[in-house]
């Protein structure tokens, strides 16, 4: 492991979260992959283990570790080949919760927080709309203030946990005049009156509730406020570096594993009197896609750096996400085509980790979208600063 950006702590977490993900995790993954539904006693275990609290603060039960951890945290995750489970996790850490740490009032965090880092509370993060998708300022669902209470109506989609959380992060307008800069944020109970939820059939990440969230006239109490009112616009902009990374690490480390798994399939599969790993041309395409990996990590390794020193990286994390999944389908599909039939029969991985891996270009941001944001920086000399 390079030792530019891991100590011997961090390798011994990351033996230690393998582990655990291998006795405590992947016996249950073709359970949860075919039913669609994470049992609720793996969030608790999760909990107790302190993985939740990685990089959250001491005060609320977190640990306070270096974003490094969270790398690992992530890059583990998917090399259990559920990309609906890992997506479940990291939805959970650093969407919703991340939202509830930076600009949740101390009660909301002692109430939200806390209950997240032990795994007793399960939280998502509602923005896209079906009529808005990356148009975050184009969002509908409004809320209305009445007294010391706020009601919401509108609709949201492709909610990964919309189902089974116990809160909901909810960006809703409040001041539509304003359209991008009327946004604001609320925590909203998932037993609050008017609120309901439709599970939606996908693809891939199988294991993973994706819901249709619907509020219909929802009161919630003024307090549920996130941070200051028609601010949400920036809030969601300064995190979306962070998520993009996520992503983009994700990307690099499912990419990896594909290769892992077709390297050793080649070494065991043998064809006209010889093994498969000593045929020139699948040497050498595994050569190019262990060198772009390599690259690829490496790059995800400085923005962590960067973000870890307090820097704003939103340019570099959209292009993390944009390189590194586009990297990911690509290796996955040429790892299946290695495998040959048995890539393509769900007794092997690969079939799965193909389904699960197109998401990446879409979720937290298009690659279209990446690209124009991308753009703006570059050519039109746009700056993308963090809340204040």
């Amino acid at each position: 492991m390079n030792s530019m950006y891991f100590t011997e702590e961090h390798n011994v977490f990351r033996q230690s979260f393998k582990n655990f993900l291998q006795k405590e995790v992947v016996p249950h993954i073709d359970k949860w992959e075919k039913t669609g539904t994470i049992d609720r006693f793996i969030w608790k275990k999760f909990g107790e283990m302190g993985y939740f609290g990685v990089n959250y603060p001491e005060a609320y039960g977190g640990l306070n570790l270096d974003l490094f951890y969270t790398v690992i945290f992530l890059e583990e995750l998917q090399k259990i080949n559920s990309g609906g489970f890992a997506a479940a996790m990291w939805a959970h850490v650093f969407l919703a919760m991340t939202h509830i740490s930076k600009e949740g009032s101390e009660e909301i965090k002692r109430n939200y927080l806390t209950p997240s880092i032990e795994g007793d509370k399960i939280g998502c993060l509602c923005i896209t709309e079906p009529f808005a998708g990356s148009d975050v300022s184009g969002m509908r669902t409004t809320a209305v203030k009445v007294d010391d209470t706020y009601v919401l109506n509108g609709s949201k989609t492709f909610i990964t946990n919309g189902v089974y959380s116990d809160y909901l992060v909810v960006a809703a307008k409040t001041s539509p005049e304003l359209k991008g800069k009327g946004i604001s944020l609320f925590v909203v109970d998932r037993n609050t009156p008017g609120l309901s939820a439709t599970k939606l059939d996908k693809l891939g990440w199988k294991a993973s509730d994706t819901g249709e969230i619907a509020f219909d006239n929802v009161v919630i109490p003024a307090s549920n406020l996130l941070g200051e009112e028609d601010k949400g616009f920036p809030y969601i902009m300064q995190h979306f570096a962070l998520e993009r990374l996520v992503m983009g690490v994700n990307g690099h480390a499912r990419a990896e594993f594909a290769l892992e798994y077709a390297v050793n399939y080649m070494e065991e599969r043998h064809a006209f009197g010889q093994s498969l790993d000593k045929f020139q041309a699948l040497r050498h395409s595994v050569a190019e896609m262990a060198s772009e990996i390599e690259m690829n990590k490496e790059f995800n390794y400085s923005i962590t750096k960067r973000m870890e020193l307090g820097q704003y990286v939103v340019k570099e994390a959209s292009m993390s996400k944009l390189n590194s999944t586009k990297l990911a389908d690509k290796v996955i599909y040429n790892c299946l085509q290695i495998l040959g039939g048995y890539g393509y029969i769900e007794d092997y991985p690969m079939a799965r980790m193909l389904r699960d891996s197109r998401l990446g270009p879409i979720g937290g941001g298009t690659s279209e979208i990446l690209k124009e944001v991308i753009a703006k920086m570059i050519i039109d000399k746009k700056e993308y600063k963090p809340a204040t």
